[in-house]
């Protein structure tokens, strides 16, 4: 059996590492089985892409399509057309594909047209917000896929509901928690200082915020951003900023004693932080997924989610994008009465081997 793994953007990285991991454990067993990791891309930055690679265990790509930049048209359309002739080349039995960036679902459609087989791991979650780049790569891809590798029972529930045949549908549990707890003991302190000292577990917040809902509207961002300033008592605030952020956060030049903007950190780096967290801020979805397995507070900017299992069972609490929302969570964080929250089923970090195994009775 011949597998095509796609990469290309930061959330990838940490999907892909604990299913190369399980495919050579496979492998060690004598099982006909390979695989060649595409890597698209999309993300290029250091920070955003080589450190993951490093930090994760995970081997050199095979090809790097390069496919960076440009609009998301222009950046779907380099990948396809890069991609197809990877796949002209090195044909394989079929491609995983994973998450939701651009990468997931150009990849699906160009491996499609060539008949080849498509696994969508992270199948079947849905916002149900169509403003979202990620919703429409959801859509599409689930609309394509051979097979779906699910998180949660809402995402079987989702595919079931679009009409998907049970047999192709394969609760597996979250590759991304596979990855966490098998470097949970390996974080690293990124030493950050506030004030001249080194940060002490559960005495600052960690945020961050890079989606248009909040970021892209200059009122809007200093709203939020106050709002985020005056609710947080006398707690830090670390702010590892999204290069995107960056830029509109410098020209409203938004600044506080207690505001402390940090370069983009490393997995292990950034997982430390957040572990280590009275709270964490976000607008991000995969951040919900981590905090709830670790435990931590986590209070979400956004107005819908693809991961209410966070908040139904986990330690998540939607907050919405209005940020006279946001201070009554807070305060309820601050007086020690935030919920406990469990781990959703299956999030064990077996996911990867669970993927594997089924991969390898539908196509060994």
């Amino acid at each position: 059996m011949k597998i095509t793994i796609v990469a290309g953007a930061r959330p990838n990285f940490m999907k892909i590492a604990p299913i190369i991991k399980a495919i050579e454990q496979v492998q060690q067993t004598g099982k006909d089985i390979s695989y060649r990791l595409v890597h698209t891309g999309q993300h290029y930055d250091k920070k955003m892409s080589e450190s993951f690679f490093e930090e994760l265990n995970i081997p050199a790509p095979e090809v790097n399509l390069e496919a960076g930049g440009g609009t998301q048209a222009e950046q779907t359309a380099a990948i396809m057309v890069r991609f197809e002739k990877e796949l002209q080349q090195n044909r394989p039995d079929v491609v995983i594909v994973v998450g939701d960036v651009t990468s997931t679902m150009a990849c699906s459609i160009t491996a499609k047209k060539l008949g080849v087989d498509v696994a969508h791991v992270e199948g079947g979650i849905r916002s149900g917000d169509m403003t979202m780049p990620e919703e429409i790569n959801r859509i599409v891809t689930d609309s394509i896929s051979d097979h779906f590798f699910t998180t949660s029972q809402t995402a079987n529930e989702n595919l079931l509901k679009s009409g998907v045949e049970p047999d192709r549908i394969h609760f597996v549990g979250n590759t991304m928690i596979d990855t966490l707890l098998s470097n949970i003991g390996r974080l690293k302190d990124p030493e950050i200082t506030v004030r001249g000292a080194r940060l002490e577990a559960q005495s600052y917040f960690t945020l961050t915020l890079h989606r248009p809902a909040n970021v892209d509207e200059q009122s809007k961002l200093r709203s939020m951003m106050n709002a985020i300033i005056e609710g947080t008592d006398k707690y830090p605030i670390i702010f590892p900023v999204h290069p995107r952020t960056a830029r509109y956060l410098e020209e409203l030049s938004i600044t506080d004693e207690r505001l402390h903007f940090v370069e983009p950190l490393s997995y292990l780096q950034f997982n430390y932080l957040v572990k280590h967290s009275k709270g964490v801020i976000t607008d991000s979805g995969g951040i919900t997924e981590e905090t709830t397995v670790m435990g931590v507070p986590c209070l979400t900017l956004r107005d819908n989610t693809e991961r209410p299992e966070t908040v139904t069972i986990g330690t998540n609490e939607l907050i919405g994008t209005n940020p006279s929302y946001l201070k009554p969570y807070l305060d309820k964080l601050l007086k020690g009465e935030w919920k406990k929250g469990g781990v959703p089923p299956l999030w064990d970090g077996k996911a990867s081997e669970r993927i594997v195994q089924k991969l390898v009775q539908l196509y060994a």
